[in-house]
């Protein structure tokens, strides 16, 4: 999906949704939520989506030996968000994980409107050998009720 094309598109087959308040320290002078900062939203709302479905990052890295570095990120910004602003970072996995699991994410402020949205690819990497590898199963069995 075009990163562009992302306001048109309805849904997902897995979306979770994470509240995550602006700090302080993650402003800039205007007291906007500072750009460099939303790439750490959308890996919280990676991170919490997994955990939702029972499987942490730990998990992948300590026992199945697997991880997901970034391949690409494309954002969008709409709107700032403001220092003490509530977000809920909605994160979507709109197709089954393979060569590359894609996460697209919606940040919404405190009136429900989008104001940023974005696409990360990550890839599977085996820890030890730093080669690519499949999807582990446990992760696409997980997922298969919201794609059947």
């Amino acid at each position: 999906m075009n990163i562009m094309d992302y306001d048109i598109y309805l849904g997902a087959m897995y979306s979770m949704e994470y509240k995550k308040r602006v700090r302080y320290s993650e402003t800039d002078k205007m007291g906007y939520l500072y750009y460099g900062h939303y790439a750490t939203y959308y890996e919280i709302g990676r991170v919490e989506a997994l955990r939702a479905l029972g499987l942490s990052y730990q998990k992948m890295e300590d026992e199945l030996g697997i991880m997901l570095p970034v391949a690409a990120l494309s954002v969008r910004y709409k709107q700032p968000a403001y220092y003490d602003e509530e977000l809920t970072i909605r994160t979507n996995l709109s197709e089954r994980p393979h060569r590359l699991i894609c996460f697209t994410h919606e940040i919404l402020n405190e009136a429900a409107q989008v104001i940023n949205t974005a696409e990360v690819k990550l890839f599977f990497v085996d820890v030890n050998s730093n080669e690519r590898v499949a999807p582990p199963d446990i992760l696409l069995s997980k997922l298969e009720p919201y794609f059947t």
